[in-house]
C-alpha cells in the first residue's frame, strides 16, 4: 500500500520548472516567487476504506469541486468493489503551481501522484516528447460511439492516444435575459444567423437602453467564434494560422459588434468571471452572454436574481458553418505512468467519469454536460434538480438536437502561447483601445507567437 507524500516545492528549481512547462511569463502577472509557495496543499481530503487492505490512491487537482467530484466516486466505488477498496488522498493546489510540480516530478523522475487533473490549456505540455502518461484507450475503445470524441481528442496525441477523461462537452450556448429579449419584442427563437442575432441586438439597445451583449478581452472572446468556423489558431499539422482571413473576418465581426452597431460592450472587469460582471449580470446588465455551458454554475452561485429569466439556446451561425456549437474549457483527468497503481487508477477514472453512471454524476452533482452523449436522455438526466429549477427542462434536448454540429479546437503545444498573447495584447489593442486595426493585430499576434516558437 502507498503512503500519501508530501509535494514537491517549487522553490527547488523554479526557473526550470517554468522552463518545463513552455511558459516562462507568468500569465497572471504573478512573480516567480508568489509562484512557488511552499508546496503545501490548500486542502486536503481523506476519503474512502481506512482499512489495510485498501489501496491508497493520491489525487492532485486546483479545482476544490473536482476533490469533493472524486469523494463521492470513491464511497460509490467501493460500495461496488468491497474487495478492491479505495482510500483517496485528494490535494488540492494552486493552479499554476500544481501544473509546475508536475512538470518538475516528470522531468526529476520524483514522486507523482496516481490520479491528477491538467487544464486544457496546460495539456500540451504534457504531451511533449515521452508522454508520461497512460492511455485511457483500452477503456473506452468499445464505446467510442457514445463519447463526443472531439473532447477526447483534445488529449490525445497524433496516434490517436488519448490521456485525459474529460470533465464536460463544455459546449459554448447563448444565455438570453428573457425579461430584457420580452421588453424589446424579440423572439429569441427567432434568432438563427449571426446576422439575426446583430439584428435582435439592434432592437434590444434601441428599445431598452441595454447591450445586446459584452465581449471579453480573454480568449473566450475570440476562440468561439473562429472554432465555429472551422478555423483555429493552428492548423492540424501545428502551423500557425490565426492570422488568415477567416480569423480575420471574425475578428472584424466582434470588433464591429462593440465599435460599430455597438450591440456589445467590454464585459466588466474584462472577462465573464470577475466579481464585476457578475454584479453587472446580476442587475441586468447585458441581454445575453456566450459562454460554455458549464457557466450555469457561475448563474447559480453569483446572479441568483436571475433564476427564471434565463434561457439558453444554441449560438447563431455563420453563413460558412452549420456548427451550432463548439466544445470549450475543460481539464482532462490523467494517470501518470509511473504511478504505482495505474491499473486501478484506471479503472476507478472509468468508473468516476467515463462510464455511464460517472457521465450522469457528472451532471447531477456538478452540473457539466458529460462528454459522453449517450446519457442525454437517460431519465436520470431528467430529475429536478437546482439547474433546471434556475434554467428551464429542456436543456438535454437542445444537446441532442445539436450533437452532431460541435465545432472543435485543435490543442497544440503552442496553444498556451497563443491564447497569452490574445489575453496580454490583442483584444485589447483591437477591441477595447483600437490602436491597432484587426489585420495589424492579428500580424502582430502571429509575428510574437513565431518568435516564441523558435525560441
Amino acid at each position: 500500500m502507498k503512503k500519501a507524500k508530501r509535494l514537491l516545492s517549487l522553490s527547488m528549481v523554479s526557473v526550470l520548472v517554468l522552463s518545463a512547462c513552455g511558459n516562462a511569463d507568468d500569465p497572471e502577472g504573478e512573480s516567480a516567487e508568489e509562484m512557488e509557495g511552499n508546496g503545501e496543499a490548500e486542502e486536503e481530503l481523506v476519503v474512502g476504506d481506512d482499512s489495510e487492505d485498501a489501496t491508497e490512491l493520491t489525487f492532485w487537482t486546483f479545482a476544490e469541486t473536482h476533490a469533493h467530484f472524486f469523494e463521492n466516486a470513491v464511497e460509490e466505488w467501493n460500495e461496488e468493489h468491497p474487495d478492491n477498496a479505495i482510500r483517496l488522498v485528494a490535494e488540492t493546489y494552486p493552479f499554476e503551481q500544481m501544473h509546475n510540480n508536475l512538470a518538475l516530478a516528470f522531468q526529476s523522475d520524483a514522486y507523482v501522484p496516481d490520479l491528477v487533473d491538467i487544464e486544457i490549456a496546460r495539456f500540451p505540455d504534457f504531451l511533449r516528447g515521452d508522454i508520461q502518461l497512460e492511455s485511457l484507450n483500452h477503456l473506452i475503445e468499445d464505446e467510442l460511439d457514445n463519447f463526443i470524441e472531439e473532447r477526447l481528442e483534445i488529449y490525445g496525441d497524433e496516434e490517436g492516444n488519448y490521456y485525459g477523461a474529460p470533465t464536460h462537452l463544455g459546449a459554448t450556448v447563448m444565455y438570453y435575459n428573457t425579461d430584457i429579449m420580452d421588453e424589446a419584442g424579440v423572439d429569441i427563437d427567432e434568432i438563427v444567423t449571426w446576422d439575426d442575432y446583430v439584428e435582435a441586438g439592434e432592437s434590444v439597445v434601441e428599445n431598452t437602453d441595454t447591450p445586446m451583449t459584452t465581449v471579453s478581452t480573454n480568449w473566450y472572446g475570440f476562440w468561439p467564434y473562429v472554432a465555429q468556423r472551422g478555423s483555429d489558431f493552428f492548423d492540424d499539422d501545428g502551423s500557425l494560422i490565426i492570422d488568415n482571413d477567416i480569423n480575420k473576418d471574425t475578428l472584424e465581426f466582434i470588433n464591429g459588434m462593440v465599435n460599430d452597431s455597438e450591440i456589445a460592450e467590454i464585459a466588466p472587469g474584462e472577462h465573464s468571471h470577475s466579481e464585476e460582471y457578475y454584479g453587472f449580470m446580476n442587475d441586468g446588465g447585458a441581454a445575453s452572454v456566450l459562454m460554455p455551458l458549464f457557466y450555469m454554475s457561475d448563474f447559480l452561485d453569483y446572479m441568483p436574481d436571475l433564476e427564471g429569466d434565463i434561457e439558453i439556446r444554441p449560438m447563431p451561425v455563420f453563413e460558412d458553418s452549420d456548427d451550432r456549437t463548439v466544445g470549450m474549457g475543460g481539464t482532462g483527468t490523467s494517470v501518470p505512468s509511473s504511478s504505482e497503481n495505474t491499473e486501478l487508477a484506471q479503472e476507478f477514472l472509468y468508473f468516476a467519469k467515463m462510464s455511464e453512471q460517472g457521465a450522469t454524476n457528472l451532471w447531477t452533482e456538478l452540473g457539466f454536460d458529460p462528454p459522453r452523449h449517450d446519457v442525454w436522455d437517460d431519465p436520470a438526466m431528467e430529475e429536478d434538480n437546482e439547474f433546471y429549477q434556475y434554467f428551464d427542462d429542456d436543456i438535454f434536448d437542445m444537446l441532442l438536437d445539436i450533437r452532431d454540429e460541435v465545432g472543435s479546437t485543435n490543442i497544440t503545444p503552442n496553444t498556451p502561447d497563443a491564447l497569452e498573447e490574445i489575453d496580454t495584447n490583442l483584444m485589447n489593442n483591437v477591441i477595447r483601445e483600437e490602436s491597432q486595426t484587426v489585420e495589424e493585430g492579428l500580424e502582430q499576434t502571429a509575428e510574437q507567437i513565431r518568435a516564441r516558437m523558435t525560441d
